[in-house]
């Protein structure tokens, strides 16, 4: 099989025959063999009516519906895991993505040898609402990740098999695929523009909370996928940092009160240890120390019983 479709779906009763449709025309035109996973994200709608009814016509098709909805980091950890095809494509359901582009995103991955290739809306049919955030995002993305990419957050992307089935996307870290992926060992990253159309049917599923959770996504991406293996690199080095500040200053206050009492004699001169304001500067610090050196050991105990990722209820299938 050349390639596997995965498009997450939630509310899109509308869009969903005219997606299948036109996926179909460009798959058969091009000569390529797929599988179209329409994973239904518990759309409270007639979508997943919709899907089975397609599947009639289309034996492409495989539906999966989840009990309730996730989100579309669930839905798109679910396909990968159902895909089959050399090559991966993702997309949205709501047709602003273009299933034209599919062919040429192929080929990136087959011929050019990109483990991924992301989308880039370079023209965007959205409000400036949308737009502004978008760009400041991605910007602060480039330079936290070093991924010389323009759109992270575009649903249109190309992965190489083996690729989505070694990551693992979880809560809302759909937004930073490229950077979980980059830091699984997956360095070859490639852009392609690819064509935003405007929004035929229903509305966008994002509002400004998602811009207000961007930047926890992002800091908790960069931490798990860099110390999710070793937790006490992360907290070991700041608890002794910590500790060692606390514990510089203890001994300087000591050593000033031993120097004023038995160097200089100087009795009236020395001022309690404890009436300083360092003195509590340096405990609280020693304790803090020790908090985050205990955290890290607790945390390097616990990788060793983890599970791998969230079990999501799947209620349905068309297969």
């Amino acid at each position: 099989m050349n390639i596997s479709i995965v498009v997450p779906v939630y509310n899109e009763e509308e869009s969903l025959p005219e997606l299948n449709d036109w996926i179909s025309r460009v798959m058969d035109e091009n000569g390529l063999s797929y599988e179209l996973l329409m994973i239904d994200d518990g759309s409270s709608d007639t979508s997943w009516s919709i899907i089975k009814e397609l599947k009639e016509t289309n034996p492409a098709i495989k539906g999966i519906k989840f009990n309730r909805n996730y989100g579309k980091s669930a839905a798109l950890q679910t396909g990968f895991n159902e895909a089959q095809g050399d090559v991966v494509i993702t997309m949205d359901a709501d047709m602003q993505d273009s299933p034209d582009e599919i062919p040429a995103l192929n080929q990136m991955v087959i011929e050019q040898g990109y483990d991924l290739v992301s989308g880039w809306k370079k023209k965007r049919n959205d409000p400036i609402g949308k737009t502004i955030p978008s760009k400041f995002f991605n910007r602060v993305t480039r330079m936290v990740s070093g991924i010389k990419l323009h759109d992270f957050n575009c649903g249109l992307k190309a992965y190489k098999l083996n690729v989505v089935k070694n990551i693992t996307v979880y809560g809302e870290m759909h937004r930073y695929i490229p950077l979980i992926a980059k830091w699984n060992g997956f360095f070859n990253i490639g852009e392609k523009v690819v064509e935003h159309r405007a929004r035929k049917f229903g509305t966008t599923k994002y509002g400004w909370k998602r811009f207000v959770t961007g930047f926890l996504d992002l800091l908790s991406v960069t931490f798990v996928t860099r110390f999710k293996k070793s937790p006490m690199h992360f907290f070991g080095t700041l608890g002794t940092l910590s500790f060692l500040f606390g514990l510089v200053i203890t001994m300087w206050l000591i050593g000033e009160k031993l120097y004023y009492v038995y160097i200089l004699n100087a009795h009236e001169q020395a001022r309690e240890i404890v009436d300083q304001p360092l003195f509590f500067l340096s405990l609280v610090a020693l304790i803090i120390g020790v908090q985050l050196f205990l955290s890290g050991f607790i945390a390097e105990m616990m990788t060793q019983f983890r599970k791998g990722g969230e079990d999501y209820l799947v209620v349905e299938r068309t297969d």
